[in-house]
């Protein structure tokens, strides 16, 4: 197994977060979820394709990771004080669910727009949900606002070393799962907590593994800040793809990702449809607009550089979804596959 160019001057910071990763003890609540190998897909694209299946968690989402692991690591003091987050339905969802298994009081500030499907599985854990603002950023002032008002610890869905870390266990186990041919890594980005995770733990044990971020192309803030060579703040974001509508990446996972994130694509709702039936065909799930992203990200990939014969994994995120929303995504499923490369 390679490991990480001993000159490289990020080192430091990688081999602290790989320890970080494999001292997370995230299994007191999250599973180790399968690689499963898309069957369909594979033999459409002529690759291998294996799917990380995240949505297989306890709350749908690989976002019980990175909350369990900081919520586990508070104070005494900072539980009895409680927490509060601002998320648009997973993170929501995972400091939900840690919370109530830690006997920690949360509050949690989502978009107005917020899927009821989430909104219900936080109410359901036993959290308060505070709907607040069109969008995520809007959720996020509120949110720390109100942990400034009331003294409670805010809990960042991804810009926290102690949450990117609890998302790198995602990397970990793709590692362990496929420890012989591994081209690349399709990862949705949001705010970049999951992505950094991934590029810290991939990058430090095997740094020939590409890690492609994917992000919709109504909020690719990662994007614009690797081209920019700084973190910038979208004037808008989309929030078709709910779970990754966020106009700016976070500090920390921005410090991994501009030097270990080989390349960002952005792909159009009307790929993400397409993707979300690819992903149906193969498993027999419904994911969320911003679960299927990795699989959009891998169809472009594979259509502009024409590669064959290898092996591309996606990160299949969640599964959080009303399901009144499924009629439209297959009315648009046919405008996704027509998409030109």
């Amino acid at each position: 197994m390679t490991r990480a160019n001993r000159q490289d001057p990020q080192l430091g910071l990688l081999e602290g977060y790989v320890k970080k990763i494999l001292a997370a003890p995230v299994y007191d609540l999250a599973v180790r979820t399968p690689l499963q190998l898309a069957p369909a897909l594979s033999q459409a694209l002529g690759n291998q394709i294996l799917l990380k299946r995240e949505d297989l968690q306890p709350t749908f989402s690989f976002k019980i990771r990175g909350a369990y692991n900081k919520l586990s690591q508070l104070s005494e003091a900072q539980r009895q004080r409680g927490v509060i987050t601002a998320s648009a339905g997973n993170h929501a969802q995972g400091v939900a669910l840690a919370a109530r298994e830690l006997g920690i009081e949360a509050t949690i500030v989502m978009p107005t727009h917020t899927p009821e499907l989430k909104v219900i599985g936080v109410r359901s854990r036993g959290a308060e949900a505070v709907l607040h603002g069109p969008s995520f950023p809007f959720a996020l002032a509120y949110a720390l606002e109100l942990a400034a008002q009331t003294g409670r610890t805010f809990v960042s869905p991804f810009d926290d070393p102690d949450v990117i870390a609890g998302q790198g266990t995602v990397g970990m186990e793709i590692l362990r799962q496929q420890p012989g041919a591994l081209d690349a890594i399709f990862v949705p980005v949001g705010g970049g907590g999951l992505i950094a995770g991934i590029a810290a733990y991939v990058k430090y044990l095997r740094p020939e593994v590409r890690i492609v971020g994917v992000e919709s192309e109504h909020s690719n803030c990662l994007q614009m800040a690797l081209k920019a060579g700084e973190r910038v703040v979208l004037p808008s974001v989309g929030t078709f793809a709910d779970g990754v509508a966020v106009a700016q990446v976070g500090v920390h996972g921005f410090e991994i990702c501009r030097h270990y994130v080989d390349e960002v694509l952005t792909v159009s709702n009307d790929e993400l449809c397409a993707a979300i039936k690819d992903i149906y065909d193969d498993t027999r799930s419904i994911t969320e607009p911003s679960g299927a992203l990795a699989v959009a990200g891998i169809k472009r990939y594979v259509a502009q550089r024409q590669v064959r014969g290898q092996t591309l994994v996606a990160i299949d995120s969640g599964a959080n979804i009303n399901f009144d929303s499924l009629g439209g995504i297959a009315q648009r499923v046919a405008l996704g596959n027509a998409v030109p490369a």
